[in-house]
């Protein structure tokens, strides 16, 4: 139960989605968090008996709770993230700086596109998290910088969740010698080829230049709005398209806003419903260095007696497969079967992407630094790669699974000595199993394409 002596706004907490604020007696901010109930939220803080020191202090000085009422756990998500950016809380940032956070950052470019960063990973690209607005360094690489997110995890969800009324692209539009070709009739080989995405109506498709800059920019426009809190802004706006669309005849684009505008008016965000919204807030600041609902990629090599090697790296978030951001390798510098080699190319070549990306050449769009690297194979890759990430100065923990007769067998080989993996593997070890299952079959499924190509007549 509440103490008496707190005042709390309207003198009690519906049970509704919402941003709720903890002040001191002195009217300064202690704590900015978001609810699905603010009632029990609120009430979980002073009805756990074991608290942990941090939060105890924090709740030993609350004097004033307010808080404001949101249509969804969607939109308390956004709205915590702006108030904390604003008015920097001292608990949330306890032992957490703002450089180890989650941004959402819009990229500037002429189709722009969402993507996550860390706050020490935006300062490489001039980027202060916390200020208000961006510097003209920062405004050549990124349109807006959204943050800080507490869950990383309900940030990707909620990404994703406003995708089918708000479909942004991840993928590049097709390079010139692809619209040439296609203009003429020819190549059919050089034909763009639609995304994944595309297929599932969730990218709008730049791929296939399908759409324009000018109709895409809008759609960026709306993905800003709604990050920013003006939900009811983008509504009113697809309002007015729609009666217009009406009055032209226009009964099929009709149809798709009337979907879009239902859609946002009842946002169905139970996937925003995780484990951190039942446990305290400030006890999710986990020690646990490895966050295994992050980005985790594997690799696999595929060859049969050396002929036509390819690789593969598959990718999971939030512990499910992004098959988006999927790569395929086909083996350049190896001669004959050597796996530990192979390996070794495939790794350069990856992380050759992930240093452009960090020196600001390109914005690194599908090569962000992963959580873990999970490599199919024992000790002689592990050791391999390793090698090279030392060689770069880069801090990435690796894991190699070597197989075994079946899955119970398999053998995990990674420093011991390094707590943080240990506890990694104890916790993750049927998801890093999966992802590498994955690596395998992704790689079998591109080396059998490649041996079709390769043996299939030529056709002009």
């Amino acid at each position: 139960m509440i103490p008496n002596t707190i005042t709390i706004k309207h003198r009690s907490l519906p049970d509704v989605p919402g941003v709720y604020f903890y002040y001191n007696k002195a009217g300064n901010l202690l704590y900015v968090g978001k609810a699905t109930s603010l009632k029990r939220r609120v009430g979980s803080y002073f009805a756990n008996k074991r608290l942990d020191p941090r939060i105890e202090e924090m709740v030993s000085q609350i004097a004033r709770i307010d808080y404001v009422e949101t249509p969804s756990v969607l939109e308390a998500l956004v709205l915590e993230a702006n108030q904390i950016k604003a008015k920097k809380p001292k608990y949330n940032i306890l032992e957490r700086d703002d450089k180890s956070f989650l941004y959402l950052c819009i990229t500037n470019e002429d189709f722009p596109k969402p993507v996550f960063f860390r706050g020490h990973e935006l300062e490489r690209f001039g980027v202060k998290p916390f200020d208000k607005t961006l510097s003209l360094e920062a405004k050549k690489k990124f349109l807006r910088v959204f943050g800080p997110y507490t869950s990383g995890v309900s940030l990707r969800r909620a990404l994703e969740l406003v995708r089918p009324m708000i479909p942004w692209s991840i993928c590049s539009p097709p390079n010139a010698l692809h619209l040439s070709s296609s203009r003429r009739g020819h190549g059919r080989g050089l034909a763009p080829r639609a995304c994944f995405d595309y297929q599932l109506k969730k990218c709008p498709g730049v791929c296939v230049g399908a759409i324009s800059k000018k109709e895409y920019k809008h759609i960026i426009k709306q993905l800003i709005q709604f990050f920013d809190g003006k939900k009811s802004v983008i509504v009113r706006d697809m309002e007015k398209e729609l009666k217009q669309a009406s009055k032209e005849l226009r009964f099929e684009d009709a149809a798709a806003l009337q979907r879009k505008i239902f859609a946002f008016e009842h946002i169905r965000d139970v996937a925003l419903l995780t484990k951190e919204d039942y446990a305290l807030p400030i006890e999710k600041l986990s020690t646990d260095k490895i966050n295994l609902e992050g980005r985790i990629e594997a690799y696999d090599n595929s060859n049969i007696s050396g002929t036509n090697p390819v690789a593969s790296m598959t990718v999971f978030l939030d512990g499910v497969p992004a098959k988006n951001l999927y790569r395929k390798f086909k083996i350049k510098t190896v001669v004959g079967t050597n796996d530990v080699a192979s390996m070794e190319e495939v790794i350069r070549r990856r992380l050759e992407r992930l240093e452009r990306s960090e020196r600001s050449e390109r914005a690194g769009i599908g090569w962000e630094r992963p959580e873990v690297m999970i490599l199919d194979g024992g000790e002689a890759q592990v050791y391999r790669v390793q090698a090279v990430l030392d060689e770069l100065g880069l801090d990435i923990p690796i894991i190699g699974i070597a197989k075994g007769f079946d899955r119970k067998q398999d053998r995990f080989v990674f420093d011991r000595s390094n707590k943080d993996l240990v506890r990694a593997v104890s916790r993750g070890k049927e998801l890093f199993q999966r992802v590498r299952d994955e690596a395998h079959r992704f790689a079998v499924k591109f080396h059998r394409e490649t041996r079709k190509k390769k043996f299939l007549p030529y056709a002009n």
